[in-house]
């Protein structure tokens, strides 16, 4: 497994220190609100890591820091708490140094003559925590897990940890539903050893205070009984395909020019993009262009105030539940109260706080991007459904410059309606979901998968030489051939046929499509379970 991303962690890494070291020398209070931002910058890019332990070290450092923020009177702190801040700091350091990405680094790999000894995706490592009485349990879903490309270590509730590598999860499988004194104390050593895994605890009573417990002892998602196969899966393929989203993008409208440079360093100083425009009359221009993910707004402008533009903006589609936050001086509760009913989302007084700026912007932007994605994404399977597929597509073409190749795959999962009618709606379900997860699991992180309609979906790999995208997506016909879907009578098997269009033989997207479900036609004619190239 590789080593954490070092370029991109290093650089917060070096920045946390040196703020902390620029602190220690002068004892500034503006060097002591740069230390907190580097904290809560790397806190932030740990949990797009899915490191959960790292994040709470983080979160600690970072909650000890604004407890002794204070004011400017306040610094430089007594050395007490400076020793204690640093015997904190060196912690999460030290954790840092031992930890491992859970995901690797995957990118297209050179083609190679032998293309069968490549490996496309490397494994990752799953440890099942079962007692005696939950052996079964964790059988299966050892066998589910070791389909979909993942090392499993199956160990007993009391024997020693692996000498390996931390793994991406952990799964624990008791015979009860209520943790006990001893199960805690194994999920505190297993959290100890294991800083940047996940771990579940299956079987938890859907109570809020057992989960309470668990979640003290270091355990990050609870799995009720009823869902604990479908779910466990979902989760975990979840944390595979965890990549770094597009940067934020913020729009400063600030007709002060050092009130726009604060604004804008701060946002810096946590990853943020931004510009800046002095005259609200440029808004609408400006925003076509830049497309922010949020909007700070002055109150009180040249021309007109931060109200009426947003008034402007609430009117037109395109603009409608973009966040726009207010910054100003104005203190008048009723004036915030009506700045808010007419169509913002939340109020910052100047002089604001950094860190409570940088939160905000980034929390808001958060939900903004998930109302946007939950549109684009098939309930079913979590894939990006017919209309956010063609669009990705269009979008891989549009971006695609010589000598640039795209694979296009179109999958349909052979006699499913045969499936619907022997095993019923829900088994058939479960057997689009499990071909979803297995795309998920053996494709990259950069390649687009989508749900295209009923049992067909599609795939597309940029970068890649054709003949190994078609290794790859064997390989996958191959395996889901083999995965067991259970039903109350036992398990079936289902199989897939495939058709193959490549970029830039066929130059469009539509046409990559149309070429694609011709072959995938000429599949199911040859007698289905096989991939075929269009125009071969």
């Amino acid at each position: 497994m590789s080593s954490l991303p070092l370029t991109s962690v290093e650089d917060r890494l070096y920045v946390l220190r040196t703020r902390w070291e620029g602190y220690t020398a002068d004892g500034s209070f503006e060097h002591f609100i740069e230390f907190a931002v580097a904290i809560n910058s790397l806190a932030e890019h740990f949990n797009r890591l899915r490191l959960p332990g790292l994040v709470r070290l983080c979160e600690g450092l970072e909650n000890a820091a604004l407890a002794k923020l204070g004011d400017q009177s306040a610094h430089p702190l007594p050395q007490q708490d400076i020793v204690s801040l640093q015997r904190q700091l060196d912690t999460l350091l030290g954790a840092v140094g031992t930890s491992r990405a859970p995901v690797p680094v995957r990118r297209a790999e050179t083609p190679s003559t032998a293309l069968k000894e490549i490996d496309w995706v490397k494994p990752r490592s799953v440890w099942v925590v079962a007692d005696a009485n939950g052996h079964e349990l964790a059988e299966g879903l050892s066998r589910q897990l070791h389909y979909f490309g993942f090392q499993v270590f199956q160990l007993c509730w009391d024997c020693a940890l692996p000498q390996a590598e931390a793994p991406l999860a952990v799964l624990f499988v008791p015979s009860h539903t209520v943790a006990q004194p001893k199960d805690l104390a194994r999920i505190e050593q297993v959290r100890a050893a294991c800083p940047a895994s996940q771990l579940f605890f299956l079987g938890v009573r859907s109570e809020i205070d057992p989960i309470v417990v668990l979640m003290r002892a270091g355990i990050d998602v609870t799995i009720p009984a009823d869902e604990q196969s479908s779910t466990v899966l979902s989760r975990v393929l979840d944390l595979v395909q965890t990549h770094e989203q597009e940067k934020h993008r913020v729009l400063v409208v600030e007709d002060s020019r050092v009130a726009a440079a604060l604004i804008q360093r701060t946002l810096a100083e946590h990853g943020i993009d931004s510009h800046a425009i002095g005259d609200p009359g440029t808004l609408l221009e400006v925003l076509r262009d830049y497309r922010p993910d949020l909007i700070l707004m002055d109150m009180h402008m040249p021309r007109f105030n931060g109200v009426e533009a947003t008034r402007v903006l609430r009117q037109m589609s395109a603009y409608q539940s973009i966040p726009i936050v207010y910054l100003s001086g104005e203190s008048d509760i009723g004036m915030q109260v009506e700045a808010l009913r007419l169509g913002g989302d939340q109020f910052l007084i100047k002089p604001f706080n950094p860190v409570l700026l940088a939160a905000v912007v980034k929390t808001k932007i958060a939900r903004f991007r998930e109302t946007q994605r939950s549109s684009r994404v098939d309930g079913l399977t979590g894939l990006l459904n017919h209309t956010a597929a063609k669009a990705r597509l269009q979008a891989l073409v549009a971006a695609a410059v010589e000598p640039a190749r795209i694979t296009v795959a179109m999958i349909d999962i052979d006699h499913f309606k045969s499936i619907n009618d022997t095993y019923g709606h829900p088994v058939g379900d479960q057997v689009i979901r499990g071909l979803a997860w297995l795309l998920k699991a053996r494709l990259r992180a950069t390649d687009l998968i989508g749900r295209y309609g009923g049992e067909e979906f599609i795939v597309a790999l940029p970068d890649v030489d054709p003949e190994m995208a078609r290794n790859v997506i064997d390989r996958i016909r191959t395996d889901f051939a083999a995965l067991p879907h259970a039903h109350p009578g036992g398990v079936l098997y289902a199989t897939f046929s495939a058709g193959i269009s490549v970029y830039p033989e066929v130059d469009a997207a539509a046409g990559l499509t149309e070429a694609a479900d011709g072959a995938l036609l000429q599949a199911k004619r040859l007698g289905r379970n096989r991939v075929e190239f269009a125009f071969a």
